[in-house]
């Protein structure tokens, strides 16, 4: 009681569109993406991110590895916490009906799943041609030997003490 209080109220929102993208910069993307890296060389790692604060003008920052390190650790959730982007509209039940209709308020494309091979990924974003063989360069794998368990799976049932 023997301190006044000061209240810092930011502006409102101007509606839930901007709310949305407030809160979605947080709860589901991770602390930095790999396309935000630009270099990392002499202990020196540097990035690009946005600068609210000049009208979301893009920016680039050079940290020593072990500074950007702590930062980024501050962002790893404790063992036992769960993403937020799991639960609500962005659940993976929920995607094909919920995620769709907030979409449709804002006047936003349809979220479709989408299917994609790994060996397509594999091709067009690592340049690796799929089951080729390191060693001969033969565009499919042969198999030349199969090597059997030593033992069989554990059994359910427990084994008796009667000799």
């Amino acid at each position: 009681m023997s301190k006044k209080w000061v209240v810092y109220a930011k502006q409102p929102f101007f509606g839930p569109k901007q709310v949305i993208e407030y809160l979605g910069r947080y709860t589901h993307k991770i602390a930095i993406s790999n396309h935000r890296l630009i270099n990392i060389e002499n202990n020196q790692i540097t990035f690009d991110y946005k600068d609210y604060r000049s009208s979301g003008t893009k920016k680039e920052m050079t940290l020593d590895a072990s500074e950007f390190i702590r930062r980024f650790s501050m962002h790893v959730l404790p063992s036992g916490f769960t993403r937020i982007r799991h639960y609500g509209i962005l659940a993976s039940k929920n995607k094909a009906t919920d995620l769709n209709k907030a979409k449709a308020y804002f006047g936003l494309e349809r979220w479709e799943k989408q299917t994609i091979k790994w060996e397509d990924i594999a091709r067009e974003k690592l340049n690796i041609i799929p089951n080729k063989c390191p060693k001969c360069k033969r565009l499919t794998l042969e198999i030349v030997e199969t090597i059997q368990p030593m033992r069989g799976p554990p059994c359910a049932v427990k084994p008796s003490n009667d000799f």
